[in-house]
């Protein structure tokens, strides 16, 4: 049988079948129409606006590797207009984050893009390993993400940027959909599928990746050649989204249109009045200035959880009360530094900005 052409152009020889149309393509469409699906996400969702100052979360990896790769080539192939950084976080895990960061620093000099590396230890006086001594691998995954997001906005203030993006691919999303359904995180469900968000004291976040499938975003940093640290993170095995993903990649395997299915269900879930009444309002942190639902933020409460040798004690309400029964936080104990808000410029009816890249 002779080699199948393009299904595309019709001329060069399929290399590929896209696992998300199942088409047999060249190498030079996918990366055509890989490139154009993304920049059509970003016009479609207005996500920028020109002169935009745009952080890109970046970790070595192949997600955001990819993202900053194709942000600067949709920057100068459409004249964007955006002022382009990297930011990335060193979570302090010694033999994978230490390593990835090398990665980063290439793709800082490959790119030309400014970037900015921001530590937990800076932050707060903690290293994941730290963390990971005192509480195990049963609920790290909890403290990285609550320090990460923050330590994420602390950076982009420190950036003076508009808007943060994130390597967050149509698996993550899908992933996070079925884990909200099975947790029974109503609240949660309702803007897990959002491609832009924006609390009230912090920067707008997107996910331009958000229709782009993983095994095409590997298949992109593959035939692009892109330099991308593959290992993952050696405390995430036990991570109760794993389960989720395992789930996630036997529907596909069924169904390879399963991905996308789930998050245009989940755009289609609408949260209720009454959820929506019993959510607590935004106020701002009394210890550190950052956003919260309490009077302390989730990671002051975890951070005091550490300093006072009863970690658990943040991640579960049991565990907190008897923390509060300890008594007041002694004033000797390490403190986020204090939150500086940057001025926030949103659209009356949207998170994401209105007007449409230019």
């Amino acid at each position: 049988m002779p080699p199948r052409t393009c299904a595309l152009c019709g001329d060069a020889r399929a290399i590929l079948k896209r696992p998300k149309t199942g088409q047999q393509i060249c190498k030079e469409c996918f990366f055509y129409v890989f490139e154009t699906e993304v920049h059509n996400t970003i016009t479609e969702t207005r996500l920028f606006k020109r002169g935009d100052r745009v952080a890109i979360g970046a970790s070595g990896g192949k997600d955001s590797t990819v993202l900053a790769h194709v942000m600067k080539t949709l920057n100068e192939r459409y004249g964007y207009g955006l002022e382009l950084f990297l930011l990335s976080i060193d979570e302090g895990i010694t033999g994978y984050r230490d390593d990835s960061l090398e990665t980063v620093k290439r793709n800082q000099q490959q790119y030309e893009m400014p970037l900015k590396i921001l530590s937990y230890d800076e932050l707060y006086g903690w290293t994941m390993d730290a963390i990971v001594s005192q509480v195990g691998k049963k609920n790290n995954c909890t403290f990285c993400g609550v320090f990460r997001r923050q330590a994420l906005d602390r950076g982009a203030a420190i950036l003076n940027v508009d808007h943060i993006v994130t390597g967050h691919n149509a698996d993550d999303i899908a992933e996070t959909v079925l884990m909200n359904i099975m947790r029974g995180d109503i609240a949660r469900l309702g803007r897990c599928t959002s491609i832009c968000t924006q609390g009230e004291d912090t920067i707008k976040r997107s996910k331009p990746f958000k229709y782009a499938y993983e095994k095409e975003i590997v298949m992109y940093a593959y035939f692009k050649k892109l330099d991308y640290f593959s290992t993952e993170c050696i405390y995430s095995p036990d991570a109760y989204r794993g389960h989720a993903r395992v789930f996630l990649k036997d529907l596909e395997a069924a169904r390879p249109s399963a991905i996308i299915d789930i998050i245009h269900s989940g755009e289609a879930f609408e949260v209720t009045d009454d959820v929506k009444a019993s959510q607590k309002t935004q106020q701002t942190c009394k210890r550190c200035g950052y956003m919260s639902s309490n009077e302390l933020c989730k990671a002051c409460t975890l951070l005091e959880g550490l300093e006072r040798g009863m970690a658990a004690a943040a991640v579960t309400d049991r565990a907190r009360k008897k923390l509060d029964a300890e008594g007041p936080a002694p004033a000797h104990l390490r403190q986020i530094p204090l939150f500086q808000r940057p001025p926030i410029v949103r659209s009356n009816q949207n998170p994401c900005p209105n007007n449409s890249v230019v």
